[in-house]
């Protein structure tokens, strides 16, 4: 069973910066995609980033919201995924949560695992 950690969220300034990691552990599989979502309260989770493994498993793809202004990055050898947040708003506070779907076969469904979430708290 995958588990995840997530490390890196707290409290920034607007305008400022923040980066998150999360490492896995457990089963992972060599074909897998890594990503982060963010849910505001009140609202539903949605998807921050994601990144594949290998290229058969996509393409690394932001979300409109916060193209350009966060850059998500693996180390695929440390199993991490980080999340680097610039130039930060207060509408991107928010709990942040790691995913993996980690696939046994291409094209089967994945094994889907979240992280507990950490809390990134933007100020004006």
């Amino acid at each position: 069973q995958v588990q995840l950690v997530e490390s890196g969220g707290g409290l920034a300034q607007a305008g400022g910066s923040l980066r998150l990691s999360c490492a896995a552990s457990g089963g992972v599989f060599s074909v897998n995609v890594m990503g982060w979502y963010r849910q505001i309260t009140g609202k539903h989770r949605e998807l921050v980033a994601t990144i594949p493994s290998v290229s058969e498993a996509g393409t690394t793809n932001h979300a409109d919201a916060v193209r350009g202004r966060f850059t998500i990055s693996t180390d695929i050898a440390k199993k991490t995924v980080h999340l680097q947040m610039d130039n930060l708003k207060p509408e991107y506070t928010a709990v942040y949560y790691c995913n993996i779907k980690n696939f046994r076969v291409i094209g089967s469904p994945p094994e889907d695992v979240w992280g507990q979430g950490t809390q990134v708290t933007v100020s004006t």
